[in-house]
């Protein structure tokens, strides 16, 4: 019998990324720190302008504008 999912396209490895990742992003935490990101880039005037610049944080705390493709590169690797 085929396994069916209420999403579709690609598997990931551990079948159900999707609902994994729809749970982690609306934690209460993920929210903070997503909200907290947008503010400074609004603040920066860098929100929504399609500059393709993101606020990235340095190991010590504080944080710079960096071009989106390699601060979500590195994403998960401080």
């Amino acid at each position: 019998m085929a396994r069916t999912s209420k999403h579709s396209g690609a598997k990931f490895a551990n079948g159900n990324y999707k609902s994994y990742q729809k749970r982690y992003d609306s934690s209460k935490l993920q929210i903070k720190k997503r909200s907290a990101l947008n503010k400074e880039n609004r603040k920066r005037g860098t929100y929504g302008n399609g500059d393709g610049k993101d606020v990235s944080h340095k190991k010590n705390g504080k944080t710079f504008l960096e071009k989106a493709s390699k601060n979500r590169a590195r994403k998960g690797r401080a």
